[in-house]
């Protein structure tokens, strides 16, 4: 009989238990972390998520603007949001308003962004141009454009006086007076963006395109846009998302007038609540339906990126 048959089987080794003290020592570390995390998770909690809570309790309830809760009201809250005169004009001007807005200020920052980064002269004295406006509050510059609207004190007062004409007193008027606000307002803003995606992609990408003798175009078609598809992705979801809830450019410029023909959801929802109907509830089951349907917007747009991205 051999040698290694005779000798004892070796047991496995064993692990050192935690001593006391490393583990006290993960406790202290965890709970720095909590500490870290409690002023950001308290601002979550007091300013979203119990406002939240709320409007969804109100939009369940019969909740008049004066006289606070009186008791439940589902599903009347939202039959009534629905049927509302208003609910089905607003959201059809909310998404026309939406698509120019959208389709203006991605093309006009793509636009600025390629100029300001060919450009070398002008660089500087163009990229603070065009971001100079951004810088301004966006009802600031609602009651800026507001005075150069007015018929009485703008500084086209006397033209359209003589031509008869004004910039807010008819629908499309109204709707393009506030589209040329905002581009102006924030066509900086997605320039910057775009500038910030231009730049992120290598030289060497569009020097090898010199190479293969491929033209402006072919290298704008097949290397620009495609590696600016997650700049795109951000942008849309943001010039979406604000563009759906619209308020302050509307609110001071035309009250959702003429006849109520710029009226957007959120100002629907502003109206209902505290002019007419004084009613909260049918207002919180109007935010309600709003915020459901940027879930289900931003949602489709992020999978049709990410689509595009895998295809």
């Amino acid at each position: 009989m051999s040698a290694e048959t005779l000798s004892p089987p070796t047991s496995p080794p064993t692990t050192p238990a935690p001593s006391p003290h490393r583990s006290s020592r993960a406790r202290r570390e965890a709970l720095r972390g909590w500490l870290y995390a409690s002023p950001t998770t308290l601002f979550v909690v007091f300013v979203f998520l119990l406002p939240l809570l709320l409007v969804l309790q109100m939009s369940a309830s019969d909740w008049p603007l004066l006289s606070g809760n009186q008791g439940w009201n589902l599903p009347e809250n939202y039959v009534d949001a629905v049927d509302h005169r208003l609910f089905w004009d607003a959201i059809w001007f909310t998404l026309k308003y939406t698509a120019i807005t959208t389709i203006l200020l991605i093309g006009l920052g793509l636009g600025l962004a390629m100029l300001v980064q060919e450009s070398t002269r002008w660089k500087s004295l163009l990229r603070t141009s065009f971001l100079v406006p951004s810088a301004l509050g966006l009802a600031s510059a609602s009651l800026l454009f507001y005075v150069l609207y007015s018929p009485y004190a703008g500084p086209f007062a006397d033209l359209m006086q003589s031509w008869g004409f004004t910039f807010l007193g008819t629908p499309e008027g109204a709707l393009w007076s506030t589209v040329f606000l905002i581009v102006w307002r924030y066509a900086g803003f997605y320039m910057l963006l775009m500038l910030v995606g231009l730049q992120s992609i290598p030289d060497d990408v569009y020097e090898a395109a010199r190479i293969d003798g491929a033209s402006a175009w072919q290298t704008f078609r097949d290397i620009t846009l495609p590696l600016l598809r997650p700049t795109f992705a951000l942008t849309i979801v943001l010039c979406v998302t604000g563009s759906l809830l619209a308020f302050e450019q509307f609110y001071i410029l035309t009250k959702g007038g003429p006849d109520n023909s710029t009226m957007t959801i959120v100002q629907l929802i502003y109206n209902v609540a505290f002019q007419g109907q004084n009613d909260l509830g049918i207002a919180a089951a109007l935010s309600v339906i709003v915020l459901l349907a940027l879930i289900v917007i931003n949602v489709f747009q992020l999978r049709a990126f990410r689509r595009t991205d895998e295809d």
